[in-house]
């Protein structure tokens, strides 16, 4: 093989031509690889604090007692509190905390940094109520989103809350910035002060002004069935609030009407809370003769 110095000028004109296309390809390939690469590993958490009461963490099938502390670091990882229980869970660099309340269910979903600095929070909300407080991101691609069974509230720094019912029914609740609420390819913006809520296969409603009403309307219907009293109690709460009567969650439709069939000999009296999106609660204690 010819030394680069015994080359005719064509030969040598030829060679350096191959060499710079090859650089070329080189460094285009770099740069594809570059702006493929959109998210990072990096060391993510959700630590659990501030427990009361009954308050469960798992990692894949794997569940115990939680401990102050414990962290929510991969896709799947979650914890989920009983009755008349609650629990914390601080994101980590101190960006925010997400309050979690009785006889609600949260994984992670999602748990990355952007290559530009970004922090991605995804949590999965399958039952129960949870308040969230984050400080306004300084990063556009940071985001901080709650999925449940009926949508999305994706949220950039503020504090709002999120019950979601047995049957999916999702309500939120906006006390400072902006939420956003998506579903079925439609998305609403819940801003400070206003509030509305999504249904399972439907888009989300539009939103109205924030009430945080924690007003019962009801009534008591008596009757008869195979020689046994029945009674039946029929209420009305706001439609984004959340009703449990003698401590059992109860679905609410649209208008926030509900139906309990009660044993009238069982139940001399009826206990009924209603619970706002933001964490406002109030318990009535209804008699009847």
């Amino acid at each position: 093989m010819k030394n680069f110095q015994d080359l005719t000028f064509a030969q040598k004109s030829a060679k350096i031509s191959v060499l710079l296309l090859c650089g070329i390809g080189v460094l285009t390939g770099i740069k594809v690889v570059q702006a493929r690469d959109v998210t990072v590993r990096v060391n993510r958490w959700l630590s659990l604090q501030q427990l009361k009461g009954q308050v469960t963490y798992w990692q894949n099938t794997v569940s115990r007692p939680a401990r102050s502390g414990d962290r929510l670091q991969v896709v799947g990882d979650g914890a989920s509190t009983g009755k008349k229980s609650s629990a914390v869970l601080q994101i980590d660099l101190g960006i925010g905390q997400v309050n979690l309340s009785e006889n609600t269910r949260v994984n992670v979903r999602q748990l990355e940094a952007t290559s530009n600095g970004g922090r991605v929070t995804r949590l999965n909300v399958t039952t129960g109520r949870v308040q969230v407080q984050v400080r306004p991101f300084t990063n556009p691609e940071s985001q901080l989103e709650i999925e449940t069974p009926a949508g999305v509230a994706g949220v950039r720094g503020t504090e709002f809350g999120v019950n979601v019912q047995q049957n999916g029914k999702m309500s939120i609740a906006t006390g400072a910035g902006s939420v956003e609420s998506s579903a079925q390819g439609k998305s609403v913006f819940v801003n400070a002060g206003f509030q509305n809520f999504t249904i399972p296969g439907e888009p989300p409603s539009d939103p109205v002004p924030l009430r945080n009403d924690t007003t019962l309307k009801y009534e008591f219907v008596k009757s008869f069935k195979n020689g046994v009293r029945r009674l039946r109690l029929d209420g009305q709460v706001d439609a984004v609030n959340t009703v449990l009567v003698n401590d059992i969650e109860q679905n609410t439709d649209r208008n926030g009407k509900f139906r309990v069939e009660l044993d009238a000999i069982s139940f001399p009296q009826v206990r009924v809370t209603v619970l706002t999106p933001l964490g406002l609660r109030r318990d009535y204690a209804l008699a009847f003769q």
